[in-house]
């Protein structure tokens, strides 16, 4: 930021552009043919999405907070209704 004379706003809304732009290169990607096997793409697939749920609004990954151990405790530990 200071080094090109910016606010944290503007770094902020630059950086969440460059995010946008790299979902919508994984899904253009994602959808083309490869000789990638369709397992392993999806698995790259869902590590960007959570990376995107851990980074989207704070670092939930370094400060754990709330939203973090609500997801954690929804997928592992509450039993899913049948």
């Amino acid at each position: 930021m200071k080094q090109y004379g910016v606010s944290k706003e503007e770094a902020y809304d630059e950086f969440k552009k460059q995010v946008e732009s790299a979902w919508k290169d994984n899904n253009e990607e994602f959808l083309q043919p490869t000789a990638v096997p369709v397992p392993l793409l999806t698995r790259v697939l869902n590590f960007s999405r959570m990376m995107d749920v851990l980074y989207k609004d704070e670092d939930e990954y370094t400060l754990v907070g709330p939203l973090m151990k609500d997801l954690v405790a929804g997928m592992l530990i509450d039993p899913v209704p049948m």
